[in-house]
Formats: C-alpha cells, structure tokens, sequence
C-alpha cells in the first residue's frame, strides 16, 4: 500500500504562504489581506528595530562608520554655505560706484536715482553729494590744508548702487555695468568684478567637490550596508531556509533586511547631524571672535531643519538601497535543500 500523504493545514491570510497565493482580487480574502499589508510592514519595522537594539555595540559601530560618511559633505556643504554668507557681510562686495559728469547738478543725480532704484534688480541706491565727497576725501587723503585753496569742487556727485543678491553674479554685474554707462549724464561706472569672479568660481569648485565626494561616499554606504546585510543573512541562513519551506515569499523574507538597513541609515543620519553640530558649536565662539576683530557680526551656521531632514532621507535611502542590493544577490543562492 502506497504512504499516505500528510495532510497540510490550508494558508492563512496571515502565513507567509499567503503572500504569494492569497485570494484573488475581489475575493473576500484580498479586503483582509489589503487592510493588513501596512500593519505587517509596521510590525517589520518595529521588530527590526528591537533586534538592533539587542546588540547596541555591533549596531552603533555599523551607524557610525555610516554617519561619518555622511557627515563629511555635511560639513563640507556648512563651510561652503557659511563663506557663501560670509562674503555676503563683506562691505562692497557687489556695490557699482556712479560717477556723474564734473559739474553735473544734484538734481539730476536725484533724477537719476529715483531712475535706478526703479531699475529691476537694484536693491538700493545710495547718493553722495560733491560736498559730501569732499568732506570724505580731506578726512582720509589728509590734504585738508591743500585742497582749502581750491576755489570750486573739483568731485562730481557719485551715486552707489547696490545689487540685488540675484543680481549679485559677475555675469549680471557686467550686463548692469554696461547699462549704466549708457546713462546720460554718467562719467564712470566703476566696479571691481575680478575678484568677485575668482571668489564665485572658488565657489563652483567647491561645491562641485562637494558632489563628487558626496557621491564617493554614498558609494562606500551602499557597500558598508551591504556587506553587514550579507552577513546577516550568511547568520541566519538555517531559519531563512525553513522560512521558505513552509511557502514565504522572497519579498516576506525580504522585508525585515530592508527595514534593518533602513535604520542603519537613519541612525547613521543622526550620527551625522550630531557630528557637524558639534564642529559648528566648538568652532562658534572662536569664529564669532575672529569676526568681531575686523568689525564684522558674522557668526558661524550649521544645519538647518531642511538640511538636517535632507541628511537623514538620504541616509534612509542609502540604508534601504544598500540592503536591497545585498538581499537581491545573496536570498536567491538560500534554497532549502
């Protein structure tokens, strides 16, 4: 007499086996299944969670090489952004010095402000009379006994236009500069664009650094995570095996390493944020003081609420990328012998 079979008890809507062979949409069972899928993926997050908990040590050791990775062009974006600042508070950076005619009345160079600061992007418009001027240059040539002699005024009224941030660029300084010289009424338009050019290209270089050693560094993420996904799954081959002999699908398998990386990411984000936190609050006060030497109130920033939510989305991101990799290429060779 042939064996008789053993009987299997049918799948549940909550046994892995009913991932794969649930009911048909439209079927009692699918309502169910829909309505339980974010509770099994909450489940997985929660659970784990506690397992990393349960081993702190290798846990935080895994986040924090993944924290310094992402801290180090977080930092490099916070010196970046706080020099872009810094030269914001530098006094002349971007101002255009108007030089009427010689001789020219303080009519027209009123007249001709109120024309400017109607002009798109000019923020404001300063105007220094020739008297004005004069005062300003005895005070600081010292040739106040020299220039009493002189009958007239030799300065011509002087109009100071500052730009808006947006307007800021050499590119657009040059276009501004030439506009102003087609005034009427105008001598000379002076500014000196040179260094600005060189300081925003510095700029440019550097945050095109900030790119590509961002994107190094992801690169090292996706391999830290990876390689502690695989092991991982080497650790606990035996369960994923019986796993998939009792009918769990790769993606029931598949879902607790996704979210084990995605913490890692996470936590490697806040590791990150704490990090360049604490650069900016060291470096504070000896920053502010080196400012207030040259008369300046700059002070130094660090990550804002965006920034800070930005570091800690793409840790995520890297965390769940990385796992995926890792469980893609290693739960295919794990097959119940």
């Amino acid at each position: 007499m042939a064996a008789r079979r053993p009987l299997r008890p049918k799948p549940t809507a909550s046994s892995p086996r009913s991932e794969r062979r649930g009911a048909r949409p439209g079927a009692p069972g699918f309502l169910a299944r829909l309505r339980s899928w974010p509770v099994r993926h909450l489940q997985s997050l929660v659970f784990t969670l506690g397992r990393l908990s349960r081993r702190p040590g290798a846990s935080l050791m895994t986040a924090g090489v993944i924290g310094v990775a992402l801290a180090l062009p977080a930092a490099m974006y916070v010196l970046v952004d706080n020099t872009a600042g810094l030269a914001g508070e530098w006094e002349g950076v971007s101002r255009v010095s108007v030089f009427m005619e010689p001789g020219s009345p303080e009519s027209e160079a009123a007249r001709l402000r109120e024309e400017l600061e109607a002009r798109d992007g000019v923020d404001r418009v300063e105007h220094i009379t020739a008297e004005a001027a004069m005062e300003e240059f005895v005070e600081r040539s010292g040739f106040g006994d020299a220039l009493a002699v002189l009958e007239d005024n030799p300065l011509p009224p002087v109009l100071v236009v500052h730009p808006t941030e947006a307007e800021a660029s050499p590119a657009a300084l040059r276009e501004l500069v030439a506009a102003l010289e087609g005034l009427g009424g105008v001598d000379l338009v002076q500014v000196d664009t040179q260094w600005i050019e060189r300081f925003h290209a510095m700029l440019e270089i550097a945050e095109r650094g900030i790119v590509v050693v961002a994107l190094l560094l992801a690169f090292a993420v996706l391999i830290v995570v990876g390689n502690t996904i695989r092991l991982e799954i080497q650790n606990r081959r035996e369960e994923i095996e019986v796993t998939k002999l009792v009918g769990a699908t790769d993606a029931f398998i598949r879902r607790p390493f996704l979210y084990t990386g995605l913490w890692y990411g996470i936590i490697g984000g806040l590791i990150a944020i704490l990090l360049v936190s604490g650069a900016v609050w060291v470096l504070h006060e000896p920053v502010r003081s080196l400012a207030g030497l040259y008369g300046s109130g700059f002070s130094l920033s660090g990550l804002g609420p965006l920034q800070s939510l930005q570091v800690m989305t793409v840790g995520a991101l890297l965390g769940w990328a990385g796992s995926w990799l890792a469980v893609a290429r290693h739960l295919k060779e794990i097959e119940p012998g």
